[in-house]
């Protein structure tokens, strides 16, 4: 166990990477709880009735999120699924200790630097790079999910399948979303040249199959019942062959083994913790960059009265913009997988750091120009359940770009996730790119499952967001949003999206007019009238103990007690 710092501290920062079978925790005070309520937030009402059963039937919060992973693979394919990676974020209320499971997907062992060059040694493009098996990592999750199973599961292991099986043999009914996706796939690319996506998405025609369109899928059926029975048949067997089979396929095939399956480990962490203002802000370490960057933004505004320039301002709004662009370039220059790479974490943590970039932010017009700072160096889906215990789960879980690779194995989409790898592996000036890729690494991350403790160390609020790099700024606004100007977890989520990173700032077309004329005056380049694709599930607890949430409407998220 780590120890626990006392609230008066300045900086809480535990950072520690241990293999499969260490113990990385961080401590806040043990909580007393009687059987108490409990809640699940979903992006899809399937997989928020899959969690409230698992619940029902006396599963802990980590079987919950076993039976909404494996449903939401196959009603929400085009965010998340078992042929991808997941960072979860786990409270246990007994301990107080709280733990991160890293199930992101790694690079194949012959994967080099060169992987996303072509023959003239220029980056791939990324429409060319989105369907290829060189994109697919070897996947996580299942991996993850036994481990954390393995120490926090109450029902039986094959249990938490049987809810997902039953759907994908007895077929569900498109939602409007899902079909909106297969339309847009369809006219991103031609899905001739992937066969499985196509047969099962589309009619014999080449017409995405309609909304209310009744879904079966008994390959995926037969997967989860080869699963149930044992987590290793996902990484050997017949199953691990199909899933190279589909990666070795053209056009442009990848490099994954039979060994790259079975060798795959996931990673049990401590999390990323740092204090704000009364709070304790926990999220994901690297290779994922939100639980630094998520800490990094909220540090820069702590100085500041957030509460006296709310939502309502073009000096809060500005502000948040500057920490999140100030913080962004530090994630592009600095965070990658550990194993790899020195990432300066808590130099980038520290109170001195922080200090100095905040102090950037005290201006009346925007920063004209923003680079990486100089720390002193020594060295796609998102769920949220409590159960009744008090142990939270905040988990965010990817495929990366919609639908994947396009390709299938076993009834369910791989991953193409080492797109998340820089393409070029040299930086501007020449140096070697933290990010790039080769052999066994985990592409960086902006997945920030976040839990957030009060000053006595209890479980205030999980909150988390898909949405790719935008990701920080979401689950960073909703922090803001909850702590900073009062706001409940439903009017958090629905407050605009804004995206400071770099020098053109992107603002939802539901940001006030009016607030962003006062911002372009200030000298902020903005992107406006978008569709910041969010899908924040957040789950906090009130002072009687009762529970609250929100669910994205940007999505089809709901809320749901047992």
């Amino acid at each position: 166990m780590v120890p626990s710092t006392g609230p008066g501290a300045s900086v809480l920062i535990r950072f520690l990477s241990l293999t499969l079978f260490g113990l990385a925790t961080a401590a806040c005070s043990a909580q007393e709880f009687e059987p108490g309520p409990a809640m699940v937030a979903a992006a899809n009402p399937h997989a928020v009735e899959a969690g409230l059963e698992a619940l029902r039937d006396g599963g802990s919060a980590v079987d919950a999120a076993i039976a909404i992973q494996t449903t939401l693979s196959l009603v929400e394919p085009q965010s998340s699924g078992i042929g991808g990676g997941a960072f979860m974020v786990y409270y246990d209320a007994g301990t107080g200790e709280t733990t991160v499971y890293d199930g992101r997907e790694m690079a194949p062992a012959a994967t080099t630097t060169e992987h996303w060059l072509d023959e003239n040694g220029e980056p791939l493009g990324f429409m060319a790079a989105w369907t290829s098996g060189r994109a697919v990592g070897v996947p996580g999750v299942i991996a993850m999910l036994a481990q954390a199973h393995a120490d926090h599961g109450d029902r039986d292991w094959a249990d938490n399948f049987t809810f997902a099986e039953a759907l994908a043999e007895d077929g569900f009914e498109i939602s409007p979303r899902l079909h909106s996706l297969i339309v847009r796939v369809g006219q991103a690319r031609d899905v001739s040249t992937t066969p499985d996506l196509r047969d099962y998405l589309f009619d014999d025609a080449g017409t995405a199959h309609p909304v209310a369109h009744v879904l079966a899928n008994p390959d995926y059926a037969g997967s989860l019942r080869l699963i149930a029975d044992d987590w290793r048949n996902f990484y050997e067997g017949p199953l691990a062959e199909d899933i190279v089979e589909a990666v070795a396929a053209g056009p442009v095939p990848g490099q994954m083994t039979l060994e790259d399956l079975a060798n795959y480990r996931p990673e049990v962490r401590a999390p990323i913790c740092r204090e704000y203002r009364s709070w304790n802000i926990c999220s994901a370490p690297p290779p994922s960059s939100g639980g630094v960057i998520v800490n990094e933004i909220m540090g820069m505004l702590e100085p500041f009265d957030m509460a006296a320039t709310g939502p309502d301002t073009a000096e809060g709004w500005r502000r948040f913009i500057e920490a999140s662009r100030l913080a962004y370039s530090d994630r592009d220059a600095f965070i990658a997988d550990t194993a790899f790479v020195d990432v300066p974490v808590e130099a980038l943590l520290s109170d001195d750091y922080i200090n100095t970039r905040s102090a950037l932010i005290d201006r009346d017009t925007a920063i004209p120009s923003i680079p990486a700072g100089e720390p002193d160096l020594p060295g796609t889906s998102h769920f949220v359940v409590v159960d009744s215990a008090g142990n939270v789960v905040s988990m965010t879980t990817t495929v990366e770009f919609l639908f994947g690779s396009n390709r299938m194995a076993g009834g369910f989409f791989l991953n193409n996730q080492l797109t998340d790898f820089n393409f070029n592996p040299l930086n501007a000036d020449g140096s070697p790119a933290a990010n790039a890729p080769t052999g066994g690494k985990r592409p960086r991350s902006s997945m920030s499952p976040t839990i957030v403790f009060d000053a006595d160390g209890a479980f205030e609020l999980a909150t988390g967001s898909p949405g790719g790099a935008s990701i920080i700024a979401y689950v960073s606004k909703t922090l803001v949003g909850m702590l900073d100007w009062g706001l409940t977890p439903q009017e958090a989520i629905n407050l605009p999206n804004v995206v400071g990173r770099g020098d053109i700032i992107r603002i939802e077309d539901s940001f006030p007019a009016e607030l962003a004329d006062e911002l372009r005056a200030m000298g902020f380049t903005l992107d406006a009238n978008r569709t910041e694709n969010s899908g924040l599930h957040i789950i906090r607890r009130l002072e009687d103990g009762s529970l609250t949430g929100g669910a994205d409407t940007r999505r089809e998220g709901v809320v749901g007690e047992p």
